[in-house]
């Protein structure tokens, strides 16, 4: 789920650019738009690893209007772009990155997204940096605790117990690693 104060402040940048870039604010309407619409479809329904980026990407790009430089991502996708993931796989994963690791900082930081395929399974891990604030990443945030556990509860349901999950951080960066079959199969 898309956290409410994203919402308060994506409607505020697009308010203050409306007289200023009208390109931009129709362009942040828009992929506000394309988000909440991705958050009201039916869970567990799929799309493709395409589909799921181009979802990402009109996150960021919103993000970006708010955190100017302070926001870097790197994207390494070695994975084809037709293969099918659960809708908001990526997304609260990337929303947690920036939210938990980015905002924070006052210099910002670099979330990195790695995706690739391993024989039958996909593996997508994000990283990014500590927030100096509290010294970690507040994994022990409740709404942190929640978008993972939502994201490994979906997994489960649909790929059975051959998910795996695992939260790991240092003195610099945390780091979320998800991997689990690339094709269904039969959960329970």
């Amino acid at each position: 789920r898309i956290r409410p104060h994203f919402l308060f402040n994506s409607m505020n940048i697009i308010a203050s650019l409306i007289h200023v870039d009208p390109d931009k604010a129709e362009q942040a309407v828009e992929d506000l738009s394309e988000l909440f619409r991705a958050s009201l479809k039916e869970a567990g329904a799929e799309v493709t690893l395409k589909q799921e980026l181009e979802l990402c990407k009109k996150y960021v790009n919103i993000e970006q209007l708010r955190l100017e430089k302070r926001l870097s991502v790197t994207w390494n996708i070695n994975a084809a772009d037709n293969i099918k993931i659960p809708l908001l796989t990526l997304q609260p994963l990337i929303e947690n990155a920036i939210y938990h690791g980015i905002a924070p900082r006052p210099d910002g930081g670099e979330v990195t997204i790695i995706i690739k395929c391993i024989q039958d399974r996909i593996r997508i891990q994000v990283i990014n940096p500590i927030s100096p604030r509290t010294g970690q990443h507040s994994r022990n945030e409740k709404g942190n605790q929640m978008a993972l556990e939502n994201i490994r509860h979906r997994l489960h349901a649909l790929y059975g117990e051959d998910v795996f999950m695992k939260a790991t951080e240092d003195d610099e960066q945390f780091d979320i690693t998800i991997e689990y079959p690339l094709f269904k199969t039969e959960a329970g």
